[in-house]
């Protein structure tokens, strides 16, 4: 072989040399990264830890006290096709982000709405539902109120949920209005149901499922919700393995028409209605 041939052989050689250790280190950081992931402790584990909060229809209590919902669906078929048992660790909504990054379970199940400033701390899945956000109104103190420039006043009193993407929205889109928060969507609707508040504003469909339920109290001032929303699972961020298999169960079983059932299931009907206490 001529010199003219081994001086760009040597090259190539040394070239090979030079970027064998980067690959290999960059090898050796995607196992581990890959091993860390949450899918891991996952399976190592046998169970999914699932952190939520009750919201109708996503997550409830039925006559039993078991957790019935389109959430509690989703999870439980989630954790079947991993092959694992599913884990709901009930959780006070406006902690619940806090409980996930101190690693209190997995990942959640919620109908959390993505939203940019929420994902700036966790990161999420596309969206497996799609809400939005309505009011249901006092038939007697909302009265002629028709809009949310109605609403807009100091003194119309707006029930919401302390920490949820509506109470979010309501500040926003009625500034001037009164917000009273309550931890928990049932202590709010009673609110407007005594007659202390003029409307609740939550997340669809329970504002029309409310007004189905007190025709004599309630009523939907405004015929469409005033926000669309998309709900996706979050997780702690740093986990891409996790995010794709997550990511790719949501395809797949939206693709299959699994996620559609079950949403028109309990958003669409009230075939449920009977399995829990009014």
């Amino acid at each position: 072989m001529s010199n003219r041939l081994l001086i760009p052989l040597a090259a190539a050689l040394l070239a090979l040399a030079l970027l064998l250790p980067p690959l290999a280190r960059a090898q050796n950081a995607n196992q581990q990264l890959a091993g860390n992931s949450v899918l891991e402790t996952i399976k190592k584990r046998g169970s999914i830890k699932i952190g939520m909060s009750t919201f109708v229809p996503w997550a409830m209590r039925d006559k039993n006290g078991e957790l019935i919902g389109y959430e509690i669906d989703v999870a439980k078929q989630l954790a079947e096709d991993m092959k694992v048992k599913a884990e709901f660790v009930p959780t006070a909504w406006d902690g619940i982000i806090p409980a996930l990054l101190a690693g209190k379970f997995d990942l959640i199940i919620g109908g959390m709405s993505i939203t940019p400033e929420r994902n700036l701390t966790v990161n999420f899945t596309l969206p497996y539902a799609n809400s939005g956000i309505h009011l249901v109104a006092h038939k007697e103190l909302a009265a002629g109120l028709k809009s949310l420039s109605d609403f807009d006043k100091p003194e119309v009193v707006l029930a919401v949920r302390r920490g949820a993407t509506p109470a979010t929205a309501a500040k926003r889109l009625m500034p001037a209005a009164t917000l009273r928060q309550f931890d928990e969507d049932a202590l709010a609707l009673q609110e407007v149901l005594n007659g202390k508040a003029h409307a609740f504003v939550t997340s669809t469909p329970t504002p029309a499922f409310e007004a189905l339920k007190h025709p004599d109290k309630l009523f939907l001032p405004i015929a469409e919700p005033f926000v669309q929303g998309a709900e996706g699972f979050a997780l702690r961020k740093g986990d891409p393995d996790a995010l794709n298999f997550f990511n790719n169960w949501i395809l797949l079983r939206q693709q299959d028409g699994w996620l559609k059932e079950r949403h028109d299931y309990w958003f669409k009907s009230r075939d449920w209605a009977a399995r829990v206490v009014e």
